[in-house]
């Protein structure tokens, strides 16, 4: 067993992650080794996005924290772990093997999760939504040539910030929440998850996809978007009695180690 199961402090039923996108150079993989780390939970759910298949055919970035990250996972699955992995559009390579383990990790296209007080919320990447939205992805909409350009200089900036001690940044979320089109096409998105969520008879929705995390009520229906970890670095866990929360790399380390790491709440 590795080292790193013997070291989580924060007990949680449930933890959920999405949009890694392992493969790419703007994948912050060490920040999410540390959140994994902070974390003993029963069950993960990978929403999607973990492996970026679509960047991989262009280029090959695969530095040695890219491996430590699955490494991390297929231990946890091997220690006793229930891990729930849910393709995305990015890894939709892997929907072809929904229904078969592998090394000890459960693929399904989409999952019925009952949280601890009895909530019933559907677990999807949320790629299933874009027909609804009429716009694509976020990358489709921005252009991905766009999207992955705002990316690198970002990864740049951020070296830069970095270098003076600042913490991250993300210039694309910032550029997000001042383009009037692109907020009215997250609305479309939550909308339309929440829409599809209760059609189906579930109390809520957690997706991810758009990498805007989120939790909060909308007409009665709680969304949750797990977030991503190129930009943001957020996770959402469910606590032992069905509490839900949405976390970012920073808190974890702050409430793992409270005497070296300030709080800091998730925007």
């Amino acid at each position: 067993m590795s080292p790193n199961l013997l070291s989580p402090s924060i007990r949680v039923r449930t933890l959920f992650l999405s949009d890694v996108h392992l493969g790419t150079l703007e994948c912050q993989a060490d920040r999410l080794l540390r959140l994994l780390q902070s974390f003993h939970a029963e069950r993960i759910f990978l929403v999607g996005d973990i492996i970026d298949f679509w960047s991989l055919r262009n280029s090959v970035h695969w530095p040695p924290s890219h491996s430590a990250v699955l490494k991390e996972l297929i231990e946890r699955a091997r220690a006793g772990t229930r891990v729930i992995f849910i393709p995305g559009n990015h890894d939709e390579l892997c929907r072809d093997f929904c229904g078969q383990p592998f090394q000890g990790i459960e693929i399904e296209r989409e999952f019925t999760h009952q949280l601890a007080d009895g909530r019933r919320l559907l677990v999807l990447h949320g790629d299933e939504f874009d027909a609804a939205v009429q716009c694509g992805s976020m990358q489709n909409f921005l252009g991905s040539w766009l999207y992955d350009l705002l990316l690198r200089w970002g990864y740049r900036l951020n070296g830069l910030r970095r270098a003076f001690g600042l913490p991250h940044w993300s210039l694309v979320t910032w550029l997000k929440n001042r383009v009037s089109n692109v907020r009215q096409h997250v609305e479309r998105f939550e909308r339309a998850a929440v829409d599809g969520a209760r059609r189906r008879g579930f109390e809520g929705v957690v997706c991810g996809h758009i990498h805007r995390p989120a939790m909060e009520q909308r007409d009665g229906l709680l969304y949750c978007n797990v977030g991503d970890w190129v930009e943001h670095c957020t996770a959402i866990t469910e606590g032992l009695n069905g509490e839900l929360r949405l976390w970012t790399e920073q808190e974890s380390q702050a409430a793992a180690h409270p005497e070296t790491a300030p709080l800091k709440r998730a925007a």
